[in-house]
């Protein structure tokens, strides 16, 4: 594979991942609430949905999108619905504590998560925005290479773009964790600016069009 090809792939794999997005989101307010080790788990089903995303934008389904009206909204639908409900979910839950500003307070006191809860809400999430899958069916083709394996290309692009969100999505979580006990003053407040942003990323993909 090219060389130079991919090192472009690359720049714009890490301005993609900069741009804010559901996911970086989800870790964020994990980060706060449960610390990294525990946001981990939500980033690698962050990006095993994302590295989906990918193959089925290789296997064809964004282009089946782009040319299905009736497809794109079923799944735009229930993205958006899935998101906004995420975001409803947040805005109505109390302050939350992040267990390290009382005293005498040990890491099992703290609140937590499974790592398969993590894991699936980073999953679903990631799969929840029926745009990345066309964004990747229009983006990819660009980077493409005629007389090299498909499997092989899609194995540098997925991998590339998964350590570059999974790197940006940790960092995230371990900005938001330091900040947790000052969070933890505005717990209702952040919850409200969380939620609200879930759903506006939800409402803003069930006003998109294809």
């Amino acid at each position: 594979m090219n060389a130079e090809l991919w090192f472009l792939f690359l720049l714009a794999a890490v301005a993609l991942s900069l741009t804010p997005g559901p996911n970086g989101l989800l870790c964020l307010n994990h980060g706060a609430r449960y610390g990294l080790g525990r946001t981990v788990y939500t980033s690698l089903g962050s990006i095993t949905g994302i590295t989906i995303l990918i193959g089925a934008s290789a296997a064809g389904l964004g282009a089946l999108m782009m040319t299905s009206e009736l497809l794109f909204t079923i799944v735009k639908w229930i993205g958006a619905l899935y998101l906004v409900w995420l975001g409803v979910k947040l805005w109505r839950s109390p302050g939350f504590e992040c267990g390290r500003t009382r005293p005498g307070a040990t890491a099992s006191s703290r609140p937590t998560i499974s790592r398969r809860r993590a894991f699936m809400l980073g999953l679903t999430v990631a799969l929840s925005n029926p745009k990345a899958l066309i964004f990747f069916a229009t983006f990819l083709p660009q980077f493409m290479q005629p007389g090299v394996p498909l499997w092989l290309q899609f194995a540098v692009f997925a991998g590339t773009f998964a350590v570059i969100e999974f790197g940006y999505e940790l960092l995230l979580a371990g900005m938001a964790y330091r900040l947790a006990p000052t969070l933890e003053r505005f717990g209702r407040v952040f919850n409200r600016v969380t939620g609200g942003a879930f759903i506006g990323v939800g409402t803003l993909v069930a006003a998109s069009n294809r």
